[in-house]
């Protein structure tokens, strides 16, 4: 028997009704679902008086709902290490950061720690609470009042500042891809494919959900199971075959505009697909199969949401209209671009991936053309921006890595400073509310840089 994934159909990516009593039974079970998930809501309220975030901190995995990986704060060129510490397990996302500073981050300890906050000045433990084993896979999004959004194994979850939770939404799959919508609500889509709109307040569903990859045929397969809530993850870092949603997806909130990265079971190709949340719906807009061998690259949208930026594995950086899906560049690399794609509102843009080196283009419309490059820093985590035209990234420098901080402008490096007894890569680069920047390593440390006055 093949796997839950592959026993579905490919069709468009809105609900297709079923034969007659099976739909009715699913529409029930829906209705059931949504019930239970008001129910897990326990005190939340219908009022919605927390926003969703000024633009400082680093409320997600790639700063903003753009994930542009810039930040507002004019970041410092002099910075020294503030603190430095192991969490007690690997780390495969980059740290979040609240407006006041308050640092998150998913990762598989002793004593089932899976969400960890630590405060920003010491580096003490907020809190640190259980998650089921995939939490590590699923991104953090914090809001401007410090609440914490997360996934895990068949569920979605919010907790406020000092960890008590507020409520866990089921959900099938692991939410690797989580953003706040222009209405205040959050977009979750899971690596199976499966988009939800979530009240942030409650938790519970503000539109149907949509299955990317169609939904299962119960006549045809009447014996269907539910595949396991992990199945693919270990694709996802690359962008595989078995991970259908390997990226963080950006969204338009002026528009509601969101694109996936999408490779269905069966198809030689990965697609890049639009869809709009508008009008209490989710319908798709166009899907264009264009990323060779697969995508672990995150789009990003540029600062006026019309133009998308994605990485494929065929070591290429790619140009998209937002508005249709047609290309409007092809841009060769020496790598295959991984994370995420940095894009300032001047159109600077820095791809990441470990086994690239610090390059900066400008989109001419047609053509990208290089500004600079820095073939003597190996990329060892996300080049993220910040305003001042300062920059930073971690790279290799010897045996070990640096945080190097850049010139936008230039790409000449103007500090350095060493990540103590570092290995591997780190998942991401953010910048923090004062200018403080934060790094974690895959082998499960985390790094934290403060300005000097």
């Amino acid at each position: 028997m093949t796997t839950g994934v592959q026993q579905v159909r490919s069709g468009g990516v809105l609900a297709n009704p079923a034969r007659g009593l099976i739909s009715s039974r699913l529409r029930t079970a829906a209705a059931l679902a949504a019930v239970g998930a008001l129910a897990l809501a326990g005190c939340g309220t219908d009022v919605d008086d927390i926003t969703v975030g000024s633009g400082k901190g680093w409320t997600s995995a790639h700063h903003d709902g753009h994930n542009t990986g810039v930040s507002p704060v004019t970041g410092s060129r002099k910075l020294s290490l503030s603190w430095s510490r192991p969490v007690g397990g690997p780390i495969e996302q980059a740290v979040t950061l609240g407006p006041d500073g308050q640092l998150f981050v998913t990762t598989v300890a002793a004593g089932n720690c899976a969400i960890l906050s630590l405060q920003m000045p010491t580096g003490r433990k907020r809190f640190c609470n259980p998650l089921g084993p995939n939490g590590i896979s699923a991104p953090t999004v914090v809001d401007s009042g410090t609440n914490a959004y997360v996934g895990d194994d068949g569920g979605f979850s919010a907790f406020n500042s000092i960890g008590q939770p507020r409520w866990r939404t089921p959900v099938a799959g692991v939410p690797v891809s989580a953003q706040f919508t222009g209405d205040g609500n959050i977009l979750t889509i899971t690596q199976s494919g499966q988009v939800d709109v979530l009240s942030r307040q409650t938790g519970g569903r503000v539109v149907a959900t949509t299955q990317l990859l169609g939904d299962p045929d119960l006549l045809d397969y009447p014996d269907l199971t539910r595949p396991a809530s992990g199945q693919g993850l270990d694709d996802c870092t690359t962008g595989g075959p078995q991970c259908p949603v390997a990226n963080i997806a950006p969204i338009d909130t002026a528009t509601g505009r969101f694109f996936v990265t999408l490779w269905k079971p069966g198809r030689p190709t990965a697609a890049l697909v639009a869809l709009r949340y508008a009008d209490n719906k989710i319908q798709q807009e166009w899907s264009a199969e264009m990323l060779a061998e697969g995508s672990a690259t995150s789009p990003t949208l540029s600062a006026d949401g019309r133009t998308v930026y994605v990485g494929d594995n065929s070591e290429r950086l790619i140009a998209v209209d937002a508005a249709d899906g047609r290309t409007k560049w092809v841009q060769p690399l020496d790598w295959a671009p991984r994370g995420g794609i940095s894009v300032s509102s001047d159109g600077l843009i820095i791809p990441a991936g470990d086994d690239g080196h610090l390059l900066a283009l400008r989109d001419k419309g047609d053509a990208a053309e290089i500004a600079w490059e820095r073939k003597d820093l190996t990329l060892r985590g996300t080049p993220v921006q910040t305003a001042g035209e300062t920059g930073y990234t971690a790279a290799a420098i010897g045996d070990g890595i640096n945080l190097i901080t850049f010139d936008t402008k230039t790409g000449t490096t103007v500090d350095s400073d060493v990540l103590p007894d570092a290995k591997g890569t780190t998942t991401g680069t953010s910048v923090g509310p004062n200018g403080e920047v934060v790094l974690a390593t895959r082998i499960g440390e985390i790094f934290t840089y403060k300005p000097e006055k």
